[in-house]
């Protein structure tokens, strides 16, 4: 380091010559050292627990009633992880009835054979665990959209309906006018 700061501070002595004093070069190695371990670390966590996950995963395949369960659980957790985009969003589903609503994630779109409507794969997750939960297939007319990100409804599912948002919007936009 002291060769590095000494040419920075011989180069441009009237901005950079407090680069000489010890403490300021001593605190640069410093620096550096740490982030170069921490730059391994990281490295190394990747690269090892990929290889953990992948082993993992492996021997999981290996079980057959067990492959479907981790391939599917793998399949939602990765689809909660990834930004919403515009066929991943979140709806309100009249569930179990009319008159009551569930939190659901739009997972699909998917095509009425014979008609072509549009009908929406929509998961909706249990409370406390999200990773339970149902899924149903509705139309898409039939969903009542919210503005709220995937995170929101997170929140929402898992604290059991106590961290919300001021208003919800129950009514589908249709039924609002009637």
């Amino acid at each position: 380091m002291v060769p590095l700061s000494e040419q920075i501070a011989t180069s441009f002595p009237h901005y950079l010559g407090w680069v000489r004093a010890e403490w300021i070069q001593n605190t640069i190695a410093l620096m550096a050292t740490l982030l170069v371990i921490l730059a391994v670390g990281v490295a190394s966590r990747r690269v090892l627990g990929q290889r953990l996950l992948r082993w993992v995963g492996a021997v999981i395949k290996r079980i057959p009633l067990a492959s479907i369960i981790y391939d599917s659980a793998k399949k939602l957790l990765d689809m909660l992880q990834t930004e919403p985009g515009s066929t991943q969003r979140v709806v309100l589903i009249d569930f179990p009835h009319r008159d009551m609503k569930s939190v659901g994630l739009v997972t699909r779109v998917i095509k009425e054979q014979g008609t072509d409507r549009e009908l929406a794969a929509v998961y909706v997750p249990t409370t406390p665990n999200p990773t339970s939960g149902y899924l149903e297939i509705v139309p898409v007319e039939l969903l009542t959209p919210t503005d709220w990100t995937v995170d929101q409804a997170m929140s929402f599912i898992i604290s059991g309906g106590a961290v919300a948002p001021s208003s919800v919007p129950f009514t589908r936009a249709g039924e609002r006018s009637q």
